[in-house]
């Protein structure tokens, strides 16, 4: 079968399959307050990026823009044609977000060290917690899609529809999520399984598959050190690499900071990816997504988001 873009998928079972963890945590009981439905407006230019008042940070030593035309693929564990990385550089991407705590804390230490990732949010966690994923988006990170429900699209009891379905209410649900800002057309399959059929499809959409070149496995770290040695470790013998972390995991959210300085130390560059054009999701999901969004009684929102002291 052609793979999308002319990419050569390398298995469907890797090293860095790494969703499993998610299922172990129960979800909220319902989603927050719905927001009207919201057509994208274009991508405005971003302002000037403020001068980082940390001397130590790690920072960002490169921008790169991905045409997703045609679907490609990143991350060397499935996709081995687009080596665009130079020596001691890292792309961080963070997947199964938004999540309470854990997310805000990946935020602010990612924010303290002036530099970004690529975050993947599950589309229920976008509909539980929109107002965490609208900080991602404030924030200057990229964001794609890990599809609605975390669903092994490998599964056979699955139609093609289904499979379909999980990609693209996904990316409708980040799209409520966010009030209608604009993201990126990228996506990483859950456990990194990689049906043939859909990325033929994510292809013909025109989106961007990642996989990774590392994985923290993150998601079996009883602490936050073996977080920090098993990216370490990795990144030495490989010398570059996408690596794949959970802001959804407490230990991540632990880590990050003593990681951050680890990377800056051994001489590693954070690249920043960013899309050339905004994903375009289907009506049919974003209407899906808007019907099935129930009002609560009460809202669910935190205090800090509804009451602010403007004057003491």
């Amino acid at each position: 079968m052609r793979i999308a873009a002319g990419l050569i998928l390398a298995g469907a079972v890797s090293l860095c399959a790494s969703g499993a963890a998610w299922s172990q945590t129960p979800a909220p009981k319902g989603p927050a307050t719905p927001q009207a439905a919201a057509t994208p407006a274009p991508a405005a230019a971003r302002p000037a990026k403020p001068p980082c008042a940390n001397p130590d940070a790690i920072g960002i030593a490169r921008v790169v823009e991905i045409d997703t035309t045609g679907g490609p693929g990143f991350g060397f564990e499935h996709f081995k044609q687009l080596d665009f990385l130079r020596d001691k550089e890292v792309v961080l991407t963070f997947d199964d977000g938004p999540w309470p705590v854990n997310t805000p804390s990946v935020l602010k230490t990612l924010a303290e060290e002036c530099t970004t990732g690529i975050f993947f949010p599950i589309g229920k966690h976008a509909t539980y917690f929109p107002e965490i994923l609208k900080q991602v988006a404030a924030a200057g990170h990229s964001i794609g899609s890990h599809t609605w429900s975390h669903a092994n699209l490998n599964n056979k009891k699955l139609t093609e529809d289904q499979r379909k379905e999980e990609i693209e209410k996904g990316f409708s649900a980040v799209k409520w999520a966010l009030g209608g800002t604009t993201f990126a057309p990228f996506f990483r399959f859950p456990a990194l399984q990689h049906p043939p059929e859909m990325v033929t499809y994510l292809g013909t959409r025109n989106v961007a598959i990642f996989s990774c070149d590392l994985d923290s496995f993150d998601f079996k770290a009883s602490k936050p050190q073996t977080v920090i040695d098993s990216v370490m470790k990795k990144l030495d013998k490989l010398g570059k690499g996408i690596v794949l972390m959970h802001d959804f995991q407490k230990h991540t959210a632990e880590a990050l900071p003593e990681l951050l300085h680890k990377l800056k130390a051994g001489g590693y560059k954070v690249v920043a990816m960013r899309a050339k054009d905004p994903v375009q999701t289907l009506a049919q999901y974003d209407d899906q997504i808007i019907k099935d969004a129930k009002l609560p009684t009460v809202s669910s929102r935190p205090v800090s988001s509804v009451v602010q002291t403007i004057s003491e």
